[in-house]
């Protein structure tokens, strides 16, 4: 836990403090800004409020009072119900504004993590609760110089994969050989261990409509042969297999003839329009110092979709913020699911990947994203024309 980092934050956000709260590990947010660590799983509750000056406090229960040890900050022990409400007026003193992870409506349920009646709690002790959404992504979501690196080498990584991936698929289809969705997603998984890298799970690889099911994943018991003629969309994710690497996470799309048919085509460019119309309006924001948030990159996706004509068929958000999970906790491009209200902020990454999803077939173009002080920038390739993938 870096401290003066985060008093440094809570005072820029106008926050008096910034309450913390557990039972059972229901948050896992705490844990990791806390840098806290335990042996077991609470069974009490236990609060720990970091005030925007001052020394933190805390509130254990008698039955496990070394739980927050680690932390620094004087402890207040309860047993009974009235007593650990007590304790945290105590610990609360005269703060007004406190930040906790609670998002209004759930519009971020990524941060949404303590539950109604703890909110009624401290609410009814007088205080206002405020997001910690924006709290939370600068102190998970930001990258340091060393996760960079490991980011973009595992991007040259993945993207060679995914290119030999296509290249197996065009092989096949010259020899006869008869090769499926799923023989392919698990050519891609032995590939990411024999480059080093990990995943949680996947990869998707799609064809024709199974491509317009956003999170189709094969498998041995549910797989489509790969056909002279189809479509073929691969989404593929991994991070190196070192501690504290982050993820790259693309989709490419590829069609197993010489010619592309010419809805296959108008739709291709559509998608990729939108996609280089949402990283545009990154990169002239960033450049011109201008505040950007989450839903209004969705928005810039969106409406060039919608423009084609094809805006039912795009619907899902237009990004997803990447860290240590391939989906991070980091603000999203997103004003459809949620309307994610978050700054983009400095030194942290997400994808954009716009789709438009027809009864016949489904492309998605997906890059990542890193902003930088002045400047954002797409680390790994970019799809600019379909794969002509037959041999």
């Amino acid at each position: 836990m870096n401290l003066a980092k985060i008093q440094e934050a809570l005072a820029k956000g106008g926050l008096d403090g910034w309450l913390f709260f557990d039972h059972h590990i229901r948050d896992p947010l705490a844990y990791r800004v806390l840098g806290l660590s335990t042996a077991h799983s609470p069974t009490r509750r236990w609060y720990y409020f970091i005030p925007a000056k001052g020394e933190p406090r805390k509130v254990v229960h008698r039955i496990e009072p070394g739980m927050l040890d680690s932390l620094p900050g004087d402890a207040v022990r309860y047993a009974g119900w009235d007593s650990q409400k007590g304790a945290l007026r105590t610990i609360l003193g005269g703060a007004k504004s406190i930040a906790m992870q609670y998002s209004p409506d759930c519009a971020v349920p990524y941060v949404a993590m303590v539950d109604a009646g703890t909110v009624e709690l401290v609410r009814g002790l007088g205080y206002e609760i405020r997001t910690s959404a924006d709290l939370v992504q600068q102190f998970e979501a930001v990258w340091d110089s060393e996760q960079f690196g490991m980011h973009v080498e595992a991007g040259k990584r993945v993207d060679q994969v995914r290119a030999a991936a296509f290249r197996k698929i065009g092989e096949s289809l010259t020899s006869g050989e008869v090769i499926t969705e799923y023989a392919i997603q698990q050519f891609i998984r032995e590939s990411f261990t024999r480059e080093g890298m990990v995943t949680d799970h996947g990869p998707i690889v799609a064809v024709n409509a199974n491509a317009s099911n956003p999170h189709y994943e094969p498998t041995s018991d549910s797989s489509l042969p790969i056909h002279r003629g189809d479509l073929v969309l691969i989404d593929l994710w991994a991070k190196l297999d070192q501690p504290r690497a982050v993820y790259y996470d693309v989709t490419w799309t590829g069609v197993c003839r010489p010619d592309i048919p010419d809805r296959i085509q108008e739709v291709f460019q559509v998608v990729t329009g939108a996609r280089d119309a949402a990283v545009a309006k990154v990169q002239d924001s960033v450049k011109a110092g201008q505040v950007l948030r989450g839903y209004e990159v969705d928005d810039a996706a969106r409406a060039y979709i919608g423009k084609g004509g094809f805006g039912e068929y795009f619907f899902h958000r237009t990004g997803h913020s990447i860290g240590e999970q391939v989906h991070g906790t980091g603000a999203n491009m997103d004003n459809l699911e949620t309307h994610d209200e978050r700054l983009l902020i400095p030194q942290t990454c997400f994808s954009i990947e716009p789709g438009i999803y027809l009864p016949e077939f489904g492309i998605r173009s997906e890059v990542n994203v890193f902003v930088e002080t002045a400047n954002a920038i797409v680390t790994g390739e970019i799809q600019r024309e379909l794969i002509r993938i037959s041999a």
